[in-house]
């Protein structure tokens, strides 16, 4: 079963991924969770928006914990506890101090990526939430060179965003769920912060990650 649906997950990313043209809003594009998770067992989650400007950063995390919170589950801003820069990047300890110290039983990572205006192909690469998808440790340690390199998505207008919802139970975090939007227009970041907030919540409860 668990193989299955990496497999449609793959086959629904390499569509996406070759969709590079930008449309106005965003949209889920992609969506997968693991079979083998539990469903809306979360009540102290931890929202963590890796890249981007920080004030945008800020604004999306609290856009985004306060349509999460809801009675019995309340999310908390990673601002509130690590300090948002626009380049230096958030040590992973300090990440997980905080899950432990807080006793965050979730944690929701946003990651904005690039969108080209062309198509590329790339043999041989495909997508998959497996092998280092898998846990927040090796998530973070793989996209930490994209995610803080200098100049990285400065003066894009058009992106994509990831986002990563892991259980904290084990010590490098499980993942539960994962999702991709389209290519969309980022001219207005206020607006697109509502209108992903909107989408992201729609999957999760859909999906059951987070009770509705």
């Amino acid at each position: 079963m668990r193989k299955q649906s990496v497999l449609v997950v793959i086959a629904l990313a390499s569509c996406a991924f070759s969709a590079v043209w930008a449309v106005s809003s965003p949209k889920m594009l992609i969506s997968w969770k693991n079979p083998n998770n539990s469903e809306g067992n979360f009540h102290n989650i931890l929202v963590l928006a890796l890249n981007g400007k920080a004030e945008n950063r800020m604004q999306f995390e609290d856009v985004l914990s306060s349509e999460i919170t809801r009675p019995g589950t309340k999310a908390t801003q990673s601002y509130v506890f690590l300090a948002p820069r626009d380049i230096t990047p958030i040590n992973i300890k300090d990440v997980k101090a905080v899950i432990r110290e807080q006793h965050f039983d979730a944690i929701l990572v946003a990651r904005l990526t690039k969108a080209e205006k062309k198509t590329t192909y790339v043999e041989g690469q495909v997508y998959s939430p497996y092998p280092y998808y898998g846990t927040f440790a090796g998530y973070y340690g793989a996209v930490y060179p994209l995610v803080y390199s200098p100049g990285y998505l400065v003066k894009e207008r058009i992106a994509q965003v990831e986002t990563n919802f892991y259980s904290t139970t084990k010590p490098d975090g499980e993942l539960v769920w994962t999702g991709t939007t389209n290519a969309f227009d980022a001219n207005s970041p206020m607006k697109v912060i509502n209108e992903l907030v909107k989408i992201v919540i729609k999957e999760l409860e859909k999906q059951k990650v987070i009770v509705n």
